[in-house]
């Protein structure tokens, strides 16, 4: 779970609308530290094509979640690393991606 602003955010809602797009291949929400709101939901994205980009992401999350819960930042990979079993390694991504 991903507080944000005090409000409880479920990454695995937000997956799941994502990955109802016809053109999202795989994708991972996850929270990131944010000095205003604790923590600011981002997700990483890889597409089945070239065809989208996080403006289109960000409307067609508008279209299904509340506000707090549309990702604040995309992260656009060709591919989302992986652990030794084969799922996405959400742990990396934060890792990586919070300068932690």
């Amino acid at each position: 779970m991903i507080i944000s602003g005090g409000e409880n955010v479920y990454p695995l809602e937000i997956e799941h609308w994502l990955q109802s797009h016809e053109d999202v291949y795989e994708v991972a929400v996850v929270g990131l530290p944010h000095s205003k709101w604790g923590e600011m939901v981002a997700a990483f994205v890889s597409f089945k094509g070239d065809s989208l980009n996080e403006k289109e992401l960000q409307s067609f999350c508008e279209k299904k979640l509340s506000r707090y819960k549309i990702p604040k930042k995309f992260y656009v990979m060709d591919e989302l690393p992986k652990t030794h079993v084969g799922k996405i390694d959400k742990k990396a991504l934060v890792r990586e991606y919070s300068g932690a």
